[in-house]
């Protein structure tokens, strides 16, 4: 049994923020901030590679320090004394450090990206670390990080590191042959307002904290329905190996409404597998034709069957409308089953999407609709965190001000996605990621902190309109794009640009090596002085209207100019004094590119790769970098 001596002596043994752990990497040619908590006016000693200083806590306990700048090297040990419990960090290195940061395509996994078996088999690296922030939030700013530990590049840990981030790392590694150290702080579908603190956004901190405690009172009384409903299945995981057959019993399943995400039915702060069962008819000549089965948006993926035999798969598409073509030989004449197995990894989870996306269709008939679904779950992780990456600050509170100024020599930022929703929401981000960026090399104490980011990605999201010439009249993910380039007004920043390696089709591009290696190579240029180092396409510079054309010119940078799949340049429109853009014919000039159309006689503006997709745009420099899109104006 602990005595009274050892239970004084625990309850004020030093406490250091979970990002000082075995393991780390501190940065290189910086001052080195360290700090924690010990008892009210403990004398703290820090001893790391030969040097030493001694603090004393404040009354409430409080404590920091700053070691010498240090080169690069270790192993080090970084001891820290309190004279009640000694802790001593191992295996500490001393070089690069980066925090990344944004949603879910800076998040995205390694093991989910294309070329993972090889890249995980390869990550042989102990010198490149990744500490990952677990999602957390709070209503005020927390000086703890709720977990996370470092972990070395191996094929055992790799496959859960953010790609964009690995990969990042990796160009740095050899660049620099130094340890980098990754702080992983990311959130899918994370809006841009949960990263700031409230000052930045003008908002009241007393009322933002009064909102997290309803929030946090909410998500208890969810929570006890998802447990309550969770509880008619006493074995869980169960044994789902024979659901998607014809003779199920139907007992142990209950009623829901497809579509309609599952949180939204008393299964709130559930991830994790359910299964959904319908059932259709068709006469003997509509089975034999075959038919075609929409089984809704479903997040995040799904195997489908019919009378027990697979149709059907689709792996983490959370907004693509399912439409499988089911063969004559899966079905019959009369009662057919459908049997959708629901994989959720996080955010909404189920069947989602319109009404008319869920039906049976046989051939040469009209849709009919699928209803009478029933539900039941077959393995559940509970944890009401999802919807909390949608509130201004919650996120910046938990997983950002915990760091303090932990010294770290740039940010990587890939976020956006979640505020481009609308054209108000577009333009808005305009002044919200400069101030971001301000904001967080204020909490650093570091005015030119270099923070590199990328641009969308291509995208069919959906939010834009098109006239009849399939021409975008609005577009909320190219405005967005415009503000994330005019944010490089901003000294110490650059923007990487992946027009030409998104997936329209698919909100989470698979080619994350590329992005990742276009970062390093802004990283090169900007942060580590290459200047043989060609970071980025070709960039508008002005433009010129002669007679019937609009002169468009670049940066010499990048010269020569040139369309990127060797065919004919693409992706340029030019509008008259009436603001309705057409395509136009475009011919690369040198630095220019000149630019004509039949369908505008006079134009006064242009504008390239001016869609949520950057439709067709191909224009691209010497080293195939392409180029930002932009418009003129008038």
């Amino acid at each position: 049994m602990m005595g009274l001596a050892a239970l004084a002596s625990s309850a004020q043994a030093v406490e250091l923020p979970r990002v000082f752990a075995d393991g780390m990497v501190l940065q290189r040619d910086q001052p080195l901030p360290v700090w924690g908590k010990a008892a009210p006016g403990a004398q703290v000693r820090i001893d790391f590679a030969g040097r030493q200083v001694t603090v004393k806590a404040d009354a409430d306990g409080n404590w920091r320090a700053q070691l010498a700048a240090l080169p690069a090297g270790g192993p080090y040990v970084l001891d820290i004394d309190d004279k009640t419990a000694r802790k001593h960090l191992r295996d500490v290195y001393v070089g690069e450090v980066w925090l990344a940061s944004g949603q879910s395509n800076m998040e995205w996994p390694l093991a989910q990206t294309d070329g993972a078996e090889a890249a995980i088999a390869a990550a042989n690296d102990p010198l490149i670390r990744h500490f990952k922030i677990p999602k957390s939030w709070a209503g005020a700013p927390q000086w703890q990080l709720n977990g996370g530990d470092w972990r070395q590049a191996t094929p055992h840990n790799a496959g859960d590191f953010s790609a964009v981030a690995y990969y990042f790392a990796q160009q740095l590694r050899a660049r620099t042959g130094v340890a980098v150290g990754i702080i992983d702080s990311t959130w899918g579908g994370s809006t841009i307002e949960a990263w700031s603190d409230a000052a930045t956004q003008g908002l009241d901190s007393a009322a933002l904290a009064a909102q997290a405690a309803a929030l946090r009172e909410a998500d208890t009384k969810a929570l006890q329905v998802t447990h309550a409903n969770l509880a008619r299945w006493p074995q869980l995981p169960a044994d789902a190996s024979h659901w998607q057959e014809t003779d199920v019993d139907a007992a142990q399943w209950t009623a829901i409404t497809v579509p309609g995400l599952w949180e939204s039915q008393g299964w709130n702060g559930m991830d994790g597998v359910a299964w959904y069962r319908a059932s259709f008819h068709l006469s003997a000549a509509e089975a034999a034709k075959g038919v075609t089965l929409g089984v809704g948006r479903i997040d995040d993926s799904d195997t489908t069957w019919v009378n027990g035999q697979q149709v059907g798969q689709t792996k983490l598409q959370y907004n693509l409308a399912r439409r499988y073509n089911v063969p004559a030989s899966a079905l019959h004449a009369g009662l057919n089953h459908v049997a959708v197995r629901v994989e959720d990894f996080g955010g909404g989870g189920g069947i989602h999407g319109e009404a008319s996306e869920v039906f049976v269709q046989p051939q040469g008939a009209a849709a009919r609709a699928l209803d009478d679904w029933s539900f039941r779950v077959e393995s559940a992780q509970v944890a009401l965190v999802d919807d909390k990456n949608q509130h201004p600050t919650l996120l910046y509170n938990a997983m950002i001000y915990p760091l303090q100024d932990y010294a770290v020599h740039g940010v990587i930022w890939y976020q956006g996605e979640s505020n481009a929703n609308t054209l108000p929401q577009a333009q808005k981000y305009r002044q919200q990621f400069p101030a971001l960026i301000t904001q967080w090399r204020a909490q650093w104490k570091a005015p030119a902190l270099p923070f590199l980011w990328v641009q969308l990605a291509p995208f069919s999201s959906g939010a834009d309109r098109r006239d009849a010439d399939d021409v975008a009249i609005e577009s909320p993910w190219a405005l967005l794009r415009e503000s994330q380039s005019a944010t490089l007004s901003l000294p110490a920043t650059a923007q990487v640009v992946i027009t030409d390696v998104g997936d329209v089709h698919d909100i989470h591009p698979r080619n994350k090596r590329t992005v990742g290696d276009r970062l390093a190579l802004a990283a090169g240029k900007l942060v580590y002085g290459d200047d043989t180092v060609i970071a980025s396409g070709p960039a508008y510079v002005g433009h010129d209207v002669q007679g019937g054309s609009v002169v468009v010119r670049f940066d010499a940078g990048a010269a020569p100019l040139q369309a990127g799949d060797g065919g004919e340049l693409k992706g340029f429109e030019v509008a008259g004094s009436d603001g309705r853009f057409h395509r136009a014919q475009a011919r690369i000039d040198g630095n220019r590119v000149i630019l004509q159309s039949n369908a505008v006689k006079a134009p006064v503006a242009a504008r390239y790769g001016w869609s949520d997709t950057a439709q067709a745009a191909n224009l691209t420099g010497a080293t195939g970098l392409p180029a930002s899109p932009f418009r003129t104006g008038p």
